[in-house]
């Protein structure tokens, strides 16, 4: 991986700093959904305005099984998934013995034939591995690495923001009716300024915090607020929806989050390349209004260190994740 273009023209930086202003956030409820209306300055200062509706499912019903990380927890749900399986299908001549001890559970096997042993391991084992990911798939959890070679869990932004995005259909062509000439910079700046203008809560730490404080796309709508992954994963959902076929990717810095598109860059624009694509870094936090290819000084900072992690969200829903130099 290398970093394409770090540039940042001064004359684009100064007219990109103007702060986000919500003109006006209200909610109404219609039967089963909600009406929710926002109006905003845009990045030219020129107010816009947008009304929808999400359904009651999509706002309550989606994500409900999100909760933050807990390894106990996670520990006691994996191994009733593997006690499960081993009395569906039991170990021939070969018995399991759950202990706990210091917190952590550990699973010994004992058998008078000796040799029956490292098979029943692997098949434990591999047991194991498949519960641990029915576990996190289920609960939308992530190992994640950051740039410091750091490990912990993270919400998974790219599955959520995949199963999101057919409840936000139908802002597809409201969007769309709003910006007069459909190319991806235009949408992309529409969508930017909408998020931006959100009100931003603060990203506790991304690795210790599992989790912690973030909402899903329907859920940041409803409370008018959300910290960068959040808004990151909203924005994601809303440009899935809008072109289904772009190439995104979601950029990870300490305490920060940010998102690339894969269209072709103009001079002074902030770039990545990964795996051969080339990204247009695009801040959807707030609450400076910063046009796609422009990132807040300490964003550019680290990208031109090196100092990140890049999550591919390609169109066919595919991860990939790549480290900065």
């Amino acid at each position: 991986m290398k970093i394409i273009q770090i540039m940042l023209c001064f004359s684009l930086l100064l007219s990109a700093c103007i702060q986000a202003t919500q003109l006006s956030f209200t909610r109404q409820t219609q039967a089963q959904q909600h009406l929710f209306h926002y109006q905003w300055l845009d990045h030219q200062n020129k107010k816009q305005a947008m009304s929808f509706t999400l359904s009651k499912t999509a706002l309550f019903d989606r994500f409900r099984m999100l909760k933050t990380f807990n390894n106990d927890f996670a520990q006691k749900s994996i191994l009733r998934g593997i006690k499960k399986q081993l009395t569906k299908q039991p170990l021939s001549g070969v018995q399991a013995l759950f202990k706990q001890i210091n917190g952590k559970i550990t699973i010994d096997l004992n058998s008078i034939n000796e040799e029956k042993l490292p098979l029943a391991y692997q098949q434990v084992k591999k047991i194991e591995q498949t519960e641990t990911e029915n576990y996190f798939k289920k609960y939308y959890y992530q190992y994640f690495i950051d740039h410091d070679n750091q490990a912990g869990v993270k919400m998974n932004h790219i599955d959520i923001a995949n199963d999101s995005v057919a409840d936000f259909k139908s802002l597809k062509n409201i969007i769309l009716e709003k910006v007069s000439i459909k190319n991806i910079r235009r949408v992309t700046n529409y969508v930017l300024a909408f998020v931006q203008n959100i009100p931003y809560s603060s990203l506790k730490s991304r690795l210790s915090s599992s989790g912690a404080g973030f909402n899903p796309p329907a859920k940041l709508l409803w409370e008018n607020q959300g910290d960068c992954d959040s808004k990151m994963t909203l924005t994601a959902t809303l440009l899935r929806s809008l072109m289904p076929r772009i190439e995104m990717a979601m950029i990870f810095i300490d305490q920060h989050a940010f998102i690339g598109i894969a269209v072709q860059p103009l001079a002074g624009e902030i770039t990545v390349e990964d795996q051969g694509i080339t990204y247009v870094l695009a801040e959807p936090t707030g609450p400076a209004l910063y046009p796609l290819g422009i990132l807040a000084p300490e964003s550019a900072l680290a990208i031109e260190q090196g100092r990140y992690i890049v999550e591919a969200y390609h169109s066919d829903g595919s991860i990939g994740l790549s480290k900065g130099l």
